[in-house]
């Protein structure tokens, strides 16, 4: 699996320790910052989120401060289906009814829970559920302004 990884100053350190443990087992493509001086989420957010929505990448992880803000600005990234988690669960949930292709992490995230997350998110399937694939329509449909309610 192809992996893009991004993130801001504050999330330098964790990315680049995850980029080491990825490295193993997957194709990784860093899309930056590449120091711990200060630099806007947006631009790095906006970098993996047109990789994973062209499919450069299959799939991405976003680090910032919180994980808020990166999140906020990969899902203004049409065809990206960002999720900010804290759980295994929310790891499981948003990959299953989501179909997410982007999660995003807190700089406080541990290295060891931070693996786990990543390792989750990559082997967790989409349900393919038919309820899970209209609402994720529906998203698809309002990025291309033909939402209909």
């Amino acid at each position: 699996m192809k992996i893009g990884i991004a993130s801001d100053h504050r999330g330098y350190l964790l990315k680049e320790k995850l980029i080491d443990y990825l490295c193993a087992d997957h194709e990784v493509i860093d899309f930056g910052t590449t120091s711990e001086q200060a630099v806007d989420y947006p631009d790095y957010a906006f970098l993996l989120g047109q990789a994973v929505s062209s499919h450069q990448v299959d799939r991405g992880i976003a680090i910032c401060g919180s994980g808020i803000g990166i999140s906020i600005a990969c899902n203004k990234v049409k065809g990206v289906r960002a999720s900010k988690v804290d759980s295994i669960q929310d790891v499981q949930m948003t990959r299953k009814d989501n179909d997410a292709n982007i999660i995003c992490l807190s700089e406080n995230t541990s290295l060891k829970w931070a693996k786990r997350y990543v390792d989750t998110f990559l082997h967790t399937p989409f349900s393919n559920e038919v309820r899970h694939q209209k609402r994720i329509q529906k998203i698809k449909d309002y990025e291309e302004g033909h939402y209909v309610r």
